[in-house]
């Protein structure tokens, strides 16, 4: 992933990458106008993305409560997402009205290289609406064509499942989605 910081530099930049589990589609948190442009291109009114950050540093630092993601640090990092509250109305962009995102910090090691440079960023799937995740750059490039900047090639990801999505609720963890992952 040689470039990818510098793609995303770019304002309005969205591009497909591996991540840690599927192929995503991803723009830097921090760009409004790239998460609108991501959020379009999903077809998403309100079902937010994924938010993935190197540390809990750069989560709390882009508006998110240290109480909230301290309370949920054992999952990470991995390829568990955690639901957590978002108050701050300045993230209402990100979150899409539901006062919540999921969140995860990877231990893929090339990932969190560039999310080192990038920030945070918001991600989700590489699909569109109803069709599985892209498990390659040609099945990524069939969808997504040349509407999104730039592809970068991580080869077959097949093998990977989408993260493990979770949420606690009185001391209980809720599983919401099933990955690869354990809870």
């Amino acid at each position: 992933m040689k470039d990818v910081a510098g793609q995303l530099a770019h304002p309005g930049s969205v591009g497909i990458v591996p991540t840690d589990t599927v192929y995503g589609i991803v723009a830097r948190a921090e760009d409004k106008a790239a998460v609108e442009r991501l959020y379009e291109l999903k077809h998403r009114v309100n079902k937010p993305g994924t938010l993935i950050a190197a540390n809990l540093k750069q989560l709390e630092e882009l508006g998110l409560k240290h109480r909230y993601l301290k309370a949920v640090e054992q999952f990470w990092p991995g390829a568990i997402s955690v639901v957590i509250p978002v108050g701050d109305p300045k993230l209402a962009y990100l979150h899409r009205g539901k006062q919540s995102l999921a969140v995860r910090i990877p231990r893929q090691g090339q990932l969190k290289k560039v999310l080192l440079k990038t920030g945070p960023l918001l991600t989700s799937s590489a699909n569109p609406p109803e069709a599985p995740p892209a498990v390659n750059l040609m099945q990524a490039k069939a969808y997504f064509h040349n509407e999104v900047d730039f592809y970068e090639d991580g080869g077959d990801l097949s093998d990977r499942k989408p993260s493990t999505i979770i949420r606690v609720v009185d001391d209980a963890i809720e599983v919401l989605r099933q990955g690869d992952e354990k809870v």
